[in-house]
C-alpha cells in the first residue's frame, strides 16, 4: 500500500485512521484518488483537501466506526465501494462483535483498496443475484461457521478476528501464515475464477497450469487432511494446502500474488532498496523497490520480491521473532503466479505477454535465482 500523508500539516498517516494526531484534522479515503485526504467541515457535508471542489459524506458504516471511507453528497449510495457488498454483519449489540467487526473491516477494506487499484471488475448480488459478490459476517451461535466461498457469496467467521483464536487454529493446522486479510485474498480468488475462468478461453490453459478442476472436490480436501500434501509439493505449490485440489491451488496463488503486490508497493512507498554488504558482492540479493507493482510486469516483481523477504526475515530473525515470509517460490510456483498476473492484468485492461513467454520466463528465472540460506518452514496456507 502507498503512503499518505495530511494535506494541512504533512504528518504520515495509516490507511485506517480517522483524525490526524498532530493537526486534529478529521480524514477519510477517497476510493478515485487513492488517497486519505484532511477534511473540513462546509455546512453538512466535508471538503477534501486532497479535492477541494468536492463536497463528500461518510459512508454509513462511518457511525459504528468501521468506515472511514467517503462518498459524494450527490451519490445515491449509502455505503462505499468497500461496505456495500455487506451482507450480512454481526449483532453490533455485543461489544465483541463490533471490536470483531472492526478487524474484519480494516482487513476488507485492504482487499478493496487493490482490487479498485488493479481495476478489477466488481459485481454485487443486486446486478447478479445468482453469482454476484456479497459478504456475511457470521458469529457461530447454533453450529459452526466454515469461512468460505459459493457462488460470488463470500463467508467470514467472525472468531478469525479474535487472535486468540486464529492464533490456535493456526498451530493445529500447522499453518506458518494465517491471517483477515490472508482470508479475504483468498476467498476473492474463488469469486474470480467464476468470472475470468469458468466458461472462458483461458480454461484450458488453467488446466495446463493448474491441474483438472473437474478432480471430485471433496474427495481432494478429504485426502488432504487425511493423508497431507506430497513431499515434493514446494517444487509445485505455493503451499501444502494449494496442493489439495486446482481450485485451491488458484486461489492460494491469487492471495500470494496479493501479498506480493501490496507489499511491494508499500516497499517502494518507502524507497527500500536492498544490498546486502557481504563479502560476495555477486550475491544476486541486491535490488530497488522503486516502482509501481501494479503496472509492473512478472519479471521485475519475482527479481525484487526475493531480496525483499529476505530482508523482512532477517530482520524478524533479529527481533527474536518467526519469519515475517516463511515461504519458498519455485520455478513451478513462479510460472503459476504468472498466469494469476496475466488474467489479472487483462481484466483491468492492460497488456499481457503470452502465456509462453510467461511461462518460459518464469522458469528461467527461477533456475537463475539463488535459494536464501534459510530453509523454509513447511507452509500449509497462505491465508
Amino acid at each position: 500500500m502507498k503512503l499518505f500523508s495530511c494535506q494541512h500539516c504533512g504528518q504520515l498517516l495509516y490507511f485506517e485512521n480517522t483524525r490526524c494526531e498532530s493537526c486534529g484534522h478529521s480524514l477519510g479515503y477517497l476510493p478515485p484518488q487513492e488517497t486519505i485526504t484532511a477534511l473540513e467541515q462546509a455546512d453538512n457535508d466535508w471538503r477534501a483537501l486532497a479535492e477541494p471542489t468536492g463536497r463528500y459524506r461518510f459512508c454509513a458504516n462511518a457511525v459504528h466506526g468501521v468506515c472511514n471511507w467517503l462518498i459524494e453528497t450527490g451519490s445515491p449510495e449509502q455505503y462505499c465501494q468497500a461496505c456495500r457488498y455487506n451482507r450480512t454483519i454481526p449483532d453490533i449489540s455485543y461489544p465483541q462483535n463490533l471490536r470483531n467487526w472492526h478487524k474484519v473491516e480494516i482487513a476488507k477494506h485492504r482487499l478493496f483498496y487493490t482490487l479498485l487499484k488493479l481495476n478489477l471488475p466488481l459485481v454485487g448480488r443486486n446486478e447478479d443475484p445468482a453469482r454476484g459478490l456479497d459478504f456475511d459476517f457470521l458469529v457461530a451461535t447454533g453450529g459452526p461457521v466454515m469461512t468460505g466461498h459459493d457462488n460470488g457469496l463470500i463467508t467470514i467467521n467472525l472468531a478469525e478476528a479474535d487472535d486468540a483464536l486464529r492464533e490456535r487454529a493456526r498451530q493445529n493446522l500447522a499453518e506458518p501464515y494465517r491471517t483477515l486479510l490472508g482470508h479475504f485474498r483468498h476467498e476473492i480468488a474463488h469469486y474470480y475464477w467464476d468470472r475470468l475462468i469458468e466458461d472462458s478461453p483461458k480454461i484450458e490453459q488453467f488446466r495446463a497450469v493448474f491441474g483438472d478442476e473437474r478432480r471430485d472436490y471433496a474427495a481432494a480436501l478429504r485426502a488432504n487432511y487425511s493423508e497431507g500434501a506430497p513431499p515434493d509439493w514446494q517444487e509445485r505449490f505455493v503451499t501444502t494446502y494449494a496442493s489439495s485440489h486446482p481450485w485451491e491451488d488458484f486461489a492460494e496463488t491469487w492471495a500470494h500474488y496479493l501479498h506480493m503486490i501490496d507489499t511491494l508497493e508499500t516497499a517502494s512507498a518507502f524507497g527500500i532498496h536492498i544490498r546486502p554488504l557481504t563479502a560476495n558482492r555477486d550475491n544476486n540479493l541486491a535490488t530497488a523497490v522503486d516502482f509501481d507493482p501494479h503496472h509492473a510486469d512478472m519479471d521485475r516483481i519475482i527479481d525484487s520480491w526475493l531480496p525483499l523477504t529476505f530482508a523482512m526475515n532477517s530482520i524478524n530473525r533479529s527481533m527474536g521473532q518467526p519469519d515475517l515470509y516463511p515461504f519458498f517460490l519455485g520455478p513451478t510456483a513462479i510460472v503459476k503466479l504468472s498466469f494469476v498476473h496475466d488474467c489479472i492484468r487483462e481484466a483491468g485492461g492492460k497488456p499481457v505477454r503470452s502465456p509462453e513467454q510467461d511461462a518460459l520466463r518464469a522458469v528461467a528465472a527461477g533456475l537463475r535465482r539463488p535459494v536464501p540460506p534459510a530453509v523454509a518452514p513447511v507452509s500449509n496456507s497462505t491465508n
